[in-house]
């Protein structure tokens, strides 16, 4: 059931990824993602050191049997992580599945093949997936403008962008930001994608290592209770929208716009890792998409998964079943 390129690539049931969240995608979360069927995924840098990440990826291990991956992250940053060393432990690690998001990777593509390690590249555009394609990397995750985190600066929602990269790539793609049940997965598929890749639906599943009241939080949201920070700074971020990324956003909007050294006291990263331990829904940046419009729950993710392959399933078949009484199915 729904076997394909994505699903024998990655040796899971169910073409269904979830995304390696900074300060979220640990052991708990993604050994319960695998477990169900799908592709749990541990964000590398959630832990400090690349010891630390060697360490993870064994917990994880001993808590499920099937595949799993590591999110590496690569940003241009100041004083950038040590990524050579990360990508060793992976390595190291014998983890045979990578999503590498962020800037292009390039540089370790030809480290990752050599060790047999299937790469999964998130991209924003058609162009940088094109530019992935040639580089090497196995399959494409394309995030649209609805998605969390960074969506890119040229606001091209997945309706349009999802058709355009599988027309322009030869390798499987599939589809994330904004796809949270199974009618989105089916739209997906639809689309010419290969599978979905989820991240703030996987927020709100009871594996997800967070406080409940953010959980709750996200729920009660609508799909208008997302800012896009960083605008004025082309580095677009869509987050939860809160005291915080309110403020974030007036002070780009004042005369003259802001530095970055200007909000960097209220987007650190240690004040939105606390956060979803507290549950403090105004204790920082929280990353979330415009999909939390269609979450009304917090199930298991094997809950959660069963019901969106059975939905999609099911769309997709009533789908043929209007082909069929409107005539245009050949026989």
């Amino acid at each position: 059931m729904l076997e394909n390129r994505v699903t024998q690539m990655l040796g899971i049931r169910y073409p269904v990824i979830q995304g390696g969240m900074q300060w979220i995608g640990k052991a708990e979360l993604a050994s319960a993602v695998s477990n169900a069927g799908g592709l749990g995924v541990l964000a590398a840098l959630t832990q400090p050191t690349p010891a630390h990440l060697a360490r993870e990826i064994e917990r994880c291990r001993s808590m499920t049997d099937r595949p799993f991956g590591v999110n590496l992250t690569i940003l241009p940053t100041a004083s950038a992580p040590p990524y050579e060393e990360y990508v060793d432990a992976i390595i190291d690690a014998g983890v045979k599945i990578v999503e590498t998001a962020g800037s292009s990777p390039k540089a370790f593509i030809e480290r990752f093949k050599r060790h047999k390690v299937t790469i999964v590249h998130k991209c924003t555009s058609v162009r940088h997936a094109v530019s992935a394609e040639r580089a090497g990397v196995d399959i494409i995750s394309i995030d649209g403008f609805e998605c969390a985190g960074h969506p890119g600066e040229d606001d091209v929602p997945g309706l349009i962008l999802i058709p355009l990269a599988t027309r322009a790539l030869t390798i499987p793609v599939v589809a994330s930001g904004g796809i949270g049940d199974g009618r989105g997965m089916a739209a997906a598929l639809a689309l010419g994608a290969e599978g979905i890749n989820m991240g703030t639906r996987f927020v709100c599943t009871q594996e997800a290592p967070i406080h409940d009241d953010l959980k709750r939080a996200l729920v009660a949201a609508t799909e208008n209770d997302t800012n896009l920070i960083f605008r004025t700074l082309g580095n677009t971020a869509r987050v939860f929208r809160n005291s915080v990324s309110d403020e974030v956003i007036a002070l780009e909007r004042q005369p003259g716009g802001c530095k970055f050294e200007d909000i960097r006291h209220l987007v650190i990263g240690s004040r939105g890792r606390d956060a979803w331990i507290s549950g403090d829904c105004d204790g920082g940046v929280l990353t979330a998409g415009m999909v939390m419009g269609l979450i009304d729950d917090v199930p298991t993710c094997a809950e959660l998964i069963e019901r969106i392959v059975l939905e999609c399933s099911t769309r997709l078949r009533e789908s043929l079943s209007l082909l069929d009484t409107c005539g245009g199915r050949n026989e």
